[in-house]
């Protein structure tokens, strides 16, 4: 099973940004999943954008073309 971030250290980053912030009981863990999902679909789009290229290895330049994509995809 993949280890995922401890619910306390997510708590506390969001705390430590907005501090007056008050937070429901399973906020954080839907946090946590927006990050992983927005994750997967990032690497998903840049390795797309590898093949596209015919390269082997995702690279920090597909990164960067995809990501202006997939945060726009991202804000709902």
């Amino acid at each position: 099973m993949v280890r995922s971030v401890p619910r306390a250290t997510v708590r506390a980053a969001i705390k430590k940004r907005v501090p007056e912030l008050r937070l429901d009981a399973n906020v954080d863990l839907l946090i946590y999943l927006n990050c992983v999902l927005f994750l997967q679909r990032l690497a998903t789009e840049a390795r797309l954008k590898a093949v596209e290229d015919r390269c082997p290895v995702i690279k920090p330049a597909h990164i960067r073309a995809v990501a202006k994509v997939v945060l726009k995809k991202s804000r709902g």
